[in-house]
């Protein structure tokens, strides 16, 4: 009976310092992490001063933030996490006045062009368009699919 528990008591040391020792080698998964309002740049780009609270609410929807001290002040947050990486933070404030709009205050989409293109390259990976078509060569049998005639 005292061999079974070393046994088990051995299995389960190995497995905690296995399980130690891979996550700390990035083996184990980690997912995109997105929260908050999630805002499409020509919703944003749309907006203006003198539109009502319930044109924003159409525009943009609900906000991630309403002051319970301030109704006039609405606040669209949004986190985003790559795989357990830096965190890009984004938020936009709008200031209203009589349930109208008359001030933004942020930049929701503050990144550069170039941010944004080194952004999108890191999740093309290693696809290489064929720029060839089937009938440029004359070859139609490529064309075809695998269990045609």
């Amino acid at each position: 009976m005292q061999m079974i528990n070393r046994t088990w008591t051995l299995v389960a040391a190995i497995a905690l310092v296995s399980g130690i020792a891979l996550g700390g080698c990035g083996i184990i998964y980690k997912p995109d992490i997105q929260q908050g309002n999630l805002l499409e740049r020509t919703n944003v780009h749309q907006l203006k001063p003198g539109m009502s609270k319930r044109q924003v609410l159409s525009l943009l929807g609900q906000p991630s933030v309403i002051s319970p001290f301030d109704n006039n002040r609405w606040d669209y947050v949004s986190t985003f996490q790559h795989r357990g990486g830096k965190t890009l933070q984004r938020k936009l404030t709008l200031i209203f006045k009589n349930d109208v709009l008359v001030r933004t205050e942020g930049e929701y989409f503050a990144e550069t062009p170039q941010d944004m293109l080194k952004a999108s390259q890191s999740f093309e990976g290693n696809y290489k368009p064929n720029t060839e078509s089937a009938g440029a060569k004359g070859d139609m049998k490529d064309a075809q699919p695998a269990g045609g005639n």
